[in-house]
């Protein structure tokens, strides 16, 4: 170093220096250590030779040493960031939390976009115990991450990918933050966002997590991975971390009605209610937390809480069709002309085509139990093509996957896969057209003590769309060659997965559960394959009177084939045509129930039904109607009566109207219960 009367030359080569040793520290922080210290020989005390000489005491794991150094800087320098984030980094290394946190604290007060002091300060709050202050540090770290520059730019990029689906350049500028500041929750997140809107699901699950890990305390986070577990098996897990939420926010709203509508997933109905109950009684006036009630109330067979609900609930929105649908649906609440005149008033008030079309629905219904078929009919078309606009329904998809099974699962193929699969035979798959019975069957055999009701599981149909993925992204030519390709040992892995992805909704230990999806017809034969020994049973009604009635119903979600005549009854055929292909390929594998039969014949037909299940005949069975289980389906409050045979032939009165449906049927309709010769 020159000398002290030569003063600029000094300055320059003090700097010089203390550059050099800044470069050493990470490198070789001993050579760093030694020529700081003749920096501090020449200048006793310069703030920034001590700071480094602190730093690379620490670095030498030196930490009392550093210790010292850093305690008498800060005492000199209080305004220093730098120092102040240096000190508690040595703290904490010593292990004294709170003094670190009191540091931490300390420089981001002096310096609030110091981000990692953000990211540090969360863990030391928890090393020092201090849980909850620590998920208040972590969403404070987070806003300041939030309004980095890079941030906002990424944040504005990866909005305005939305339009163009590229989102390859927001990708890329996210990992590089990300490279840099492995703990930057925020820019994690918003990495996770876009590997979400991606469509890369696990991708986007996997950054989530680890974006908890750093900052259990981000909601926003949470939220986001809440959201998309919930879109696939992990309904449970999407519960903990919703639970998690509603415990960090007790009074939000929408934590609340978030975790409530996951219990109602996975069967939790009193859970469920007691939420909804506790919004109720804090006074918040939400009608669709009366709606939510009122549809708990009904899966667990509370019909006067749930009508009192659904009224409450149209009492603060008297244009909330979906309240005036679901007090349709109970199917045992006559609609009052009073009831007509509101809706009617209501009509021009609704928010949407999907409320507009309920409300039709629900109008439908009120004319129907009034006796007026012509009014009924119109207003059930009107609901009808509401619906029908707003859904994908593809028809030659659907139909051409019912002859491309009925073409694959014939005895020779059947036969060359003997004796692989999954061998449990817990599973009891109820199938058909949804309204044809299948909630009666299913109760009548949940009132066994051997056998639970769950409820219409998606898991075997989340299993057949994945195969028919492989399709889709070119791995295969058609369905019936990934079947094909399949060996033993994957028909067997898909069957285990199927009971473990389903274990979840059995709650009572019993040995056998029933899966009422309907719509499972499309993969008997996929069944048989993966589950050789579960059991397969075919609720089968009327046509017109299935058709019909499932015509007139608005359903939450899938059944898309269901909003046109001719389109139900073409789906129908083809269902049929499927189901007597299977039945000729392999004899007895299926049980059918034929509503009319049932109904004619209780007793026989539920002693047949049990024979074919395995299972000896119970008295209760006969009395289904005293089951107080949950179930969730358009005839919750049916099943909960003794058969009657008044809607066996209900839909007679609207026969001028359904010409399309008739025509759709064909052959169908004239053979019932027999499977016509030209389908044979």
């Amino acid at each position: 170093m020159a000398g002290p009367n030569a003063a600029g030359e000094t300055t320059v080569s003090l700097d010089a220096a203390l550059a050099h040793a800044a470069a050493l520290r990470g490198r070789d922080p001993r050579m760093a250590l030694e020529q700081v210290r003749e920096i501090l020989r020449v200048v006793p005390g310069h703030p920034q030779a001590l700071l480094i000489e602190g730093q690379a005491l620490h670095m030498l794991g030196d930490l009392p040493a550093a210790r010292m150094v850093l305690t008498r800087l800060m005492a000199e320098q209080p305004r220093s960031a730098l120092t102040a984030f240096e000190l508690a980094l040595t703290h904490g290394g010593l292990g004294e939390h709170d003094l670190a946190v009191d540091a931490l604290e300390r420089t981001v007060a002096l310096k609030p976009d110091f981000l990692p002091a953000w990211h540090v300060l969360p863990v030391a709050l928890r090393a020092a115990g201090r849980e909850r202050e620590a998920r208040k540090a972590d969403v404070r770290g987070v806003a300041a991450s939030a309004r980095d520059p890079m941030l906002v730019k990424a944040a504005v990029a990866m909005h305005e990918a939305k339009d163009s689906g590229d989102f390859t350049p927001v990708e890329a500028m996210l990992d590089e933050r990300v490279r840099l500041m492995p703990r930057d929750a925020a820019a994690l997140r918003l990495r996770g966002e876009v590997a979400w809107r991606q469509g890369k699901l696990d991708e986007a699950m996997d950054l989530l997590n680890r974006t908890l890990e750093i900052a259990p305390g981000f909601t926003a986070a949470r939220e986001l991975l809440v959201r998309i577990m919930q879109m696939g098996p992990d309904v449970a897990g999407a519960l903990v971390h919703a639970t998690e939420l509603l415990d960090d926010e007790p009074d939000n709203v929408g934590h609340a009605l978030l975790k409530a509508s996951l219990q109602v997933r996975l069967g939790e109905q009193d859970a469920a209610a007691e939420i909804y109950r506790a919004l109720v009684a804090r006074g918040i006036k939400n009608p669709r937390i009366w709606l939510n009630l009122g549809h708990v109330d009904k899966t667990l067979g509370n019909q006067a809480d749930a009508i009192a609900a659904y009224r409450n609930a149209l009492a603060l929105d008297p244009a909330l069709g979906e309240a005036w649908w679901s007090l349709a649906n109970l199917k045992t609440v006559h609609l009052t002309a009073e009831d007509i005149a509101a809706m009617l008033g209501a009509e021009a008030n609704v928010e949407d085509d999907e409320q507009a079309s309920q409300l039709q629905f629900a109008l439908g219904k009120a004319y129907e139990d009034a006796g007026d078929a012509a009014k009924s009919f119109a207003h059930y078309e009107r609901a009808n093509a509401l619906r029908r606009k707003d859904v994908d329904y593809e028809e030659a998809r659907i139909l051409g996957g019912a002859q491309e099974h009925a073409a694959l699962f014939t005895a020779p193929f059947l036969a060359s896969r003997a004796g692989q699969g999954c061998p449990a035979n817990d599973p009891i798959f109820i199938v058909g057209l949804p309204r044809a019975g299948s909630t009666l069957v299913e109760q009548i055999l949940s009132s066994h003590s051997q056998i639970e009701g769950t409820m219409e599981l998606p898991d075997l149909m989340m299993i057949g769309d994945r195969l028919h993925s492989r399709v889709e992204d070119g791995e295969f030519a058609s369905f019936s060659d990934v079947v094909r390709s399949l060996p033993a040992a994957d028909l067997a892995r898909l069957g285990e997965e199927y009971l473990d992805r389903t274990r979840v909704h059995r709650k009572e230990g019993k040995p056998r559960f029933i899966d009422k999806m309907p719509n499972n017809w499309m993969y008997v034969g996929l069944i048989r394959l993966i589950l050789p020994n579960a059991t397969i049973i075919d609720a089968r009604r009327h046509p017109m009177g299935c058709c019909f009635s499932g015509w007139k119903q608005f359903f939450a979600r899938g059944q898309l084939f269901t909003y046109d005549l001719a389109e139900i009854g073409r789906y129908y055929r083809g269902y049929v045509a499927q189901m007597a292909a299977f039945d000729r390929e392999a004899p007895g594998a299926v049980h059918r129930v034929i509503y009319e039969r049932m109904v004619a014949d209780t007793e026989g037909e539920v002693r047949r039904l049990l024979d074919h299940v395995g299972v000896p005949f119970e008295e209760e069975c006969l009395s289904f109607y005293r089951n107080r289980r949950a179930v969730r389906t358009a005839s919750s409050e049916q099943v909960r009566q003794p058969i009657f045979t008044g809607g066996v032939d209900h839909w007679k009165q609207f026969e001028p109207y359904l010409g399309p449906l008739r025509d759709a049927l064909g052959s169908v309709e004239t053979a019932y219960p027999d499977v016509p010769a030209d389908l044979v």
